[in-house]
């Protein structure tokens, strides 16, 4: 899981919480070699059947629906359990910390940034890949799988001044091919309760404009009776929502 430093005001390059460990590099070498797979027997397995547009049409949808993927994952993420939650609490609270200090996440090693993605990936991945040799299904998966996989890394571009990223990345951001430094610093501001999709950002206008995570917050609040973050970050930074959330 990410280390933390989220009692730390000042995130130096050396900090350890930043640097990448074997076991983080095993991690991405691993789910890269999944997604790999996949993109090679979607390939072959398109050229074998003499059908590319499946194939092709599958990866984007898989490349719209990662969008979609990042933006309920983090959605929770920012607004649900804590650093004792089971199995997710060290990234709750890694996120909450990249709240206080965005900057940090520019200074993370590759692998430390991308290990937590790239172990689910390698999990959920593999097991289609025994079970299944469609080209179809694969053009999905290794476009879906490798999008969930960099999505951190499209988050750290999103935090990374122009001057300091490769000109495709920038070109990727002008085109919306890729989450913009623009978009995604409106989830900056608190409460955090928007722009929550980073891989392009395509999904995040219509989901505020639909109220989409208003909605799921309010369903569990009146099932569970649990607050997300965001209403009580608002209700300290702005209107009283926490009080009539309705």
């Amino acid at each position: 899981m990410f280390t933390t430093a989220t009692n730390r005001p000042n995130l130096g390059l050396n900090d350890p919480t930043l640097t990448s460990t074997w076991s983080h590099r095993a991690w991405v070498a691993s789910g890269c070699s999944t997604v790999l797979v996949s993109l090679a027997k979607a390939i072959m397995g398109a050229a074998e059947a003499h059908m590319w547009l499946e194939p092709i049409l599958a990866g984007l949808l898989g490349y719209i629906l990662a969008d979609l993927a990042t933006g309920f994952y983090h959605w929770g993420i920012d607004n649900y359990g804590s650093a004792s939650t089971p199995i997710f609490g060290t990234q709750i609270e890694a996120f909450q910390g990249h709240h206080k200090w965005p900057s940090s996440i520019t200074r993370r090693q590759f692998a430390n940034n991308l290990h937590i993605p790239a172990r689910a990936v390698t999990i959920t991945v593999l097991p289609i890949h025994l079970a299944c040799n469609d080209p179809t299904v694969h053009g999905f998966v290794a476009v879906w799988s490798g999008c969930i996989l960099f999505s951190q890394q499209f988050h750290a571009w999103a935090h990374t001044p122009k001057s300091r990223l490769p000109p495709l990345v920038v070109a990727l951001q002008d085109a919306g091919l890729a989450v913009s430094r623009a978009q995604h610093a409106a989830h900056h501001r608190p409460p955090y309760d928007n722009n929550y999709c980073k891989v392009s950002g395509v999904w995040n206008n219509f989901l505020e404009k639909q109220r989409a995570f208003e909605a799921l917050e309010k369903m569990l609040f009146i099932k569970l009776g649990v607050r997300p973050r965001s209403w009580i970050a608002l209700a300290t930074n702005g209107p009283k929502r926490l009080k009539n959330p309705f």
